[in-house]
């Protein structure tokens, strides 16, 4: 497996776009009453973290051994029975998936409650060509009917859709994944529109959805 995740762990763990944001409260809130969650491509860790301080039995998987998950597994084939917990979650990772239906299919079919998802909004061709240089492990960022479409086929209800504006430093953003030189210039001419005083406007979208029995 091509894995750059390892390399980059520590800055993931300790990049502050990821371990804070309204968009981590919100998903310990829509937590509420869960007794156990899946965490899945956790990634620094973050959400795991959030959970188990608010009381929540949290296992974590994540297909990078970098990411020192409990479980090494890719989100499109979780190694879990149906309805194994109460929750599960993704954050700013879906992006990464190559089959993100596939994904959202096997989060639905691990929880038995409900399935929060927390990832990055897509903001026209130029963001993903920029995103793609930054990081060729990027696959898409989707719009919000895009994401409604991918819960639906799973058989999930969607409760709840919020969006947040997460305004990011541009340069620590490029340097996480290595993007320099002519990569990172055509990055910078692509997103120009967007970036003001050294910060990158970007927008997260969080989707709460329903298990239907």
């Amino acid at each position: 497996m091509n894995d750059p995740w390892t390399a980059r762990a520590e800055l993931y763990r300790t990049s502050f776009a990821h371990r804070e944001g309204p968009d981590l409260d919100l998903l310990v809130d829509w937590a509420e009453g869960a007794a156990t969650a899946l965490d899945v491509a956790t990634g620094g860790g973050h959400v795991a973290r959030r959970l188990r301080e608010a009381g929540v039995d949290v296992v974590t998987c994540d297909p990078s051994p970098g990411m020192d998950a409990d479980v090494r597994c890719f989100a499109e084939n979780l190694p879990f029975a149906d309805a194994s917990f109460d929750i599960a979650t993704t954050r700013v990772a879906a992006h990464h998936f190559e089959d993100v239906r596939a994904a959202v299919r096997e989060l639905a079919r691990v929880a038995r409650n409900r399935v929060l998802v927390v990832d990055t909004l897509y903001e026209g061709d130029a963001g993903e060509e920029a995103e793609r240089l930054r990081d060729p492990s990027h696959v898409r960022n989707y719009r919000e009917d895009e994401w409604r479409e991918f819960f639906a086929e799973a058989g999930l209800a969607v409760q709840n859709v919020r969006i947040f504006d997460v305004p990011i430093e541009l340069e620590p953003w490029l340097e996480r994944t290595g993007c320099v030189g002519g990569d990172a210039a055509r990055a910078r001419a692509l997103l120009a529109d967007r970036i003001s005083n050294g910060m990158l406007a970007m927008q997260r979208i969080a989707l709460r959805g329903r298990v239907q029995v």
